[in-house]
């Protein structure tokens, strides 16, 4: 009876057996042990023959006569010559393939070699072909690393090749590297070694079928003779990190070539014993192999970057690195960029080899940027910076209109303004865009919205400006409470300067009025107030903290809090968060928006002063990673084309998780005057939330955006940006229960240690014009 698995299992059994078998059989019939061998494989039913040996000997001949053209006769006559006696199918070798059960008749090493490589002349010299012959090179991993030692081989350019990779082919593989669905489960050293064997049987390959690690690396470098180059194309980092510092002790160059761009990289450790490895772009990484193995691809993604080049790297790479365990398991690779790869690897392997090549550093053959439709003969290696111009009015009428002071109005010292000033610039804005201007003349102070400092792409209309300034209005409210001078504010004074938001007058002994220990309570709180981007637990916070915040706006007009901690409704908020986030990412004008808030160093914050440090904000280094790659905006179209981006949806999700509450406030108007109102009151419940120890953090972006939805004519906005900001506003008017109010500002509150990093904010000199 026919079984079929029992067949299939058999036959899988002894194909297994013979799965290391990658060197060829090599046989002279004069020589009578090899003669008994021959023909007990010739023998054998299922071994294939080639016996070519005829037309290899005419090819001789002809490139040992390459002035004389022979016909067929001549030709005939050379061979017999050439021959001297010996039978012809005595000549030369036989070499046997166990895995092909194939056995092939080729000249000797010799003339094989002249034969072989007689299209290299001159490109490469005979005496370089010598020196080429005693080099010893070591290639890690077999994927990239495959291609470079096809190159090499084809080009005969070593006389010892070590290979290393513990991993089978998969059929994932075979998008770039050259075998076949008859290899899958093969170990990559035996698929390359066959490879090499089936072009030149004569070549030492040296196989390390277990892969490198640290403790067979100095055998890999040294065992044999110490290698001359070692090419690194194998995917761990830690293998990486050990390769290169056992490299650089045994002063053994490297050259790494990356699938992106033709970047090649190359440390020469052989010239420069005290360089730091990959030219010390990770010095400032843990270099303790180690930790590095459990690593996922995410969180490589910071050691991966600068050994890339994330200057230089390509679109495609840059977006891909945000795919990664998103769409994607690992980052891709093309079988045109993995061959040329391996031609560019072979090209610089054999220039260092003949000493014509002693530099290290990186080197790009871009050929999208060498070979495209517009310009086919200029080379163009530098990026576009891409911007976005707003539309907006950055010019602010600082202009003063006489206004009459009231006898008993107060003469504010110099100190008493500066701390008065001091107090309304601690408060929150936007991106920490700061944009107010202060102007104190005839003891008025005067606020102005500093437009050079707002309308982004969240500040439609200004209105997150006006946000800020009513929120600066309370703490200057606050804090001449807790210091007992009296303050009336004026909103929008002067109706034919806009700009002119509030009007500051100053008196002494103010009227004392209920609920000052509260007012006092928060007002201690003004120049600790912070945001906390922090991810901890969740934890409760007390109903009796939550009433408290709720109070803190009670009896203001036309403002509506809300705050919730139901699970299953912040889990619903945190999912509109999350793709709120990723559209105002993916969208031109708002990731513009986002690159121009965030300041990339401390160098940068401390310079500028404003915008958001992104050190405050609690990343993993992946994330961090990805921030930066996601900078450049033809990165991000390249996500839009494939429909990624949804790894910008990680972070608001992760910060909900942490959250103990979510809050949002609404109002019925969205008027300057109602935004400047909200403003006040979210200072309040922010104010009274840190009095309490809780943590807060604004969660803005799905508010803003609906405004420009609805009150914009959804200016900047794409009409699938619509579509979604639709959806999204049902569900969020569903969770808050919201009926014709107009959510303002969102917000989550978690309990949180305090950040070890703050924003800069401009100092009081910057922002406050003093006429007396």
């Amino acid at each position: 009876m026919f079984d079929i698995n029992q067949i299939i299992k058999q036959k899988s059994v002894e194909m297994k057996s013979e799965q290391l078998v990658c060197k060829p059989i090599i046989l002279r019939l004069t020589n009578n042990s090899d003669f008994d061998d021959f023909k007990r494989i010739i023998q054998q039913k299922e071994v294939k023959v080639s016996d070519k040996i005829n037309n290899q000997l005419k090819e001789l001949i002809k490139i040992q006569n390459p002035l004389v053209k022979l016909n067929e006769a001549e030709y005939i006559k050379k061979i017999e010559e050439h021959l001297n006696g010996i039978s012809i199918y005595k000549y030369g070798a036989w070499v046997f393939y166990p895995w092909l059960n194939k056995i092939v008749h080729i000249l000797d090493i010799d003339e094989f070699i002249d034969l072989r490589t007689n299209r290299n002349q001159y490109k490469i010299t005979r005496e370089e072909r010598e020196i080429l012959s005693k080099k010893k090179y070591g290639i890690l991993g077999l994927s990239v690393g495959q291609s470079v030692a096809v190159s090499l081989s084809m080009e005969r350019s070593f006389g010892e090749l070590r290979i290393a990779d513990f991993d089978t082919l998969d059929l994932s593989n075979l998008n770039r590297i050259r075998s076949g669905v008859q290899d899958l489960g093969l170990l990559k050293t035996v698929s390359t070694a066959r490879q090499i064997a089936e072009i030149d049987p004569y070549l030492n390959i040296k196989c390390f079928h277990e892969g490198i690690n640290e403790e067979n690396i100095e055998a890999f470098l040294l065992e044999g003779g110490k290698l001359d180059i070692l090419i690194d194309e194998c995917d761990g980092l830690d293998l990486k990190i050990i390769a290169r510092q056992a490299a650089k002790r045994h002063k053994i160059p490297v050259i790494m070539e990356t699938s992106d761009r033709g970047m090649i990289d190359i440390e020469r450790f052989d010239n420069e014993p005290d360089r730091s490895i990959m030219h010390g772009l990770i010095n400032h990484l843990d270099l303790n192999p180690a930790n590095l193995k459990s690593l996922t691809n995410e969180e490589k993604i910071p050691y991966m970057l600068p050994m890339l080049g994330i200057d230089t790297m390509s679109t495609g790479l840059k977006a891909s690195m945000l795919e990664v365990e998103q769409t994607i398991s690992t980052w891709p690779q093309l079988a045109s960029d993995v061959i040329l790869g391996g031609a560019i690897s072979a090209n610089v392997c054999r220039r260092i080899a003949l000493g014509k090549f002693d530099i290290s550093g990186r080197f790009f053959i871009d050929l999208n940027e060498i070979i495209h439709s517009n310009s086919p003969h200029k080379h163009n290696f530098k990026q576009k910076n891409e911007s976005t111009k707003l539309k907006s009015e950055t010019n602010t009428d600082f202009h003063i209109s006489s206004f009459t002071k009231s006898d008993n109005q107060k003469s504010l010292t110099e100190d008493e303004l500066n701390s008065i000033v001091e107090s309304a610039i601690s408060a929150p804005s936007g991106g920490n865009s700061q944009p107010w201007k202060f102007v104190y003349e005839n003891d008025f102070l005067y606020l102005f919205l500093d437009k050079s400092r707002g309308r982004s792409f969240l500040d439609i209309d200004y209105t997150g400006s006006y946000l800020s300034l009513g929120a600066a209005s309370e703490n200057i409210k606050l804090f001449c409470l807790n210091n007992s001078i009296g303050v009336n504010i004026k909103l929008f004074p002067d109706k034919e300067n806009l700009d002119l938001v509030a009007l500051f007058s100053f008196y002494d002994n103010p009227e004392v009025k209920s609920g000052i220990e509260f007012e006092k309570k928060i007002a201690n709180h003004i120049f600790k107030r912070l945001t906390n981007r922090r991810i901890s637990t969740r934890n409760k916070i007390s109903d009796k903290i939550i009433s408290e915040i709720q109070l803190s706006v009670n009896n203001m007009t036309n403002i509506n809090s809300i705050i919730i901690s139901d699970e299953n409704k912040m889990k619903d908020v945190a999912s509109i968060l999350s793709k709120t986030d990723r559209l105002l990412i993916t969208n031109k004008n708002g990731h513009h928006g986002f690159i121009n808030e965030i300041r990339w160093s401390d160098k940068e914050a401390s310079e500028t002063k404003d915008g958001i440090d992104i050190a405050t904000i609690d990343l993993t280094a992946g994330e961090a990673a990805g921030f930066k790659i996601a900078k450049q905006w033809n990165v991000i179209n390249t996500l839009n084309k494939w429909g990624g981006g949804s790894v910008f949806e990680k972070l608001s999700k992760k910060g909900i998780e942490a959250a103990s509450a979510i809050g949002l406030v609404t109002t019925n108007n969205y008027s300057s005057s109602h935004y400047f109102n909200v403003g006040r009151a979210i200072e309040r419940i922010w104010l009274t939330a840190n009095a309490n120890n809780v943590a807060f953090q604004p969660m803005t972006p799905i508010t803003f955006l609906l405004h420009r939805l609805n009150y914009s004519n959804a200016e900047g906005l794409t009409n699938s940006n619509q579509l979604e900001l639709k959806e999204l506003e049902t569900k969020l008017f569903d969770i808050f229960n919201l009926d014709k109010e107009h959510p303002v500002f969102l917000y989550r509150m978690l309990i949180a240690d305090e950040p070890e990093i703050k924003s800069y904010r401009k100092p009081v000199n910057e922002v406050l014009i003093t006429k007396r």
